[in-house]
């Protein structure tokens, strides 16, 4: 990493870490929000993205990620998973589109690196934080955090065409 770059970091966190929980309630979204700007940082300078001011780019990020939280509705939370899904005790067609929604899903994760497929689904659909990961597996937590945004990526990708077809219908 950049010198500079990581003397930056070093010298922010705090000060971040603190700017981040006051503005977010929850401990464990602080602190998954506070990995993910490091994680960016680290994705960014690894894709030598010029960074004039390092701590600018530092808060910037974590207020977008801050209202990256608020903005996203409460049923998709991971604990909330299932009313992603069409119901299963409704009609036919909406078990139909259940069945057809996990399986494509199932399909998704398969394609995924295993490492990939572990974080997405221990963060997004069992609730675990990165905190708790990192312990259980003695991953980094920025580690996991980019494992977790590549699985994202190309997830988004992959049912895409799936998503907009549904909501056609």
């Amino acid at each position: 990493m950049d010198r500079r770059i990581e003397e930056a970091a070093l010298r922010e966190r705090s000060r971040l870490g603190r700017f981040i929980r006051r503005r977010v309630a929850d401990p464990s979204d602080a602190e998954d929000i506070l990995q993910d700007v490091f994680a960016q940082l680290l994705e960014a300078n690894r894709l030598l993205m010029p960074i004039e001011h390092v701590t600018g780019w530092l808060f910037q990020v974590a207020r977008n990620r801050i209202v990256d939280l608020f903005r996203r509705p409460h049923e998709e939370s991971a604990s909330d998973f299932e009313d992603l899904l069409p119901s299963s005790g409704g009609g036919p067609d909406e078990r139909y589109l259940r069945s057809l929604v996990l399986e494509e899903l199932e399909h998704a994760l398969a394609d995924l690196p295993a490492e990939q497929r572990d974080a997405f689904v221990a963060h997004e659909i069992d609730g675990e934080s990165f905190k708790d990961m990192s312990k259980r597996t003695g991953v980094a937590v920025n580690t996991l955090l980019s494992r977790k945004h590549t699985a994202v990526l190309f997830l988004r990708e992959r049912l895409q065409e799936l998503y907009d077809e549904l909501k056609k219908a």
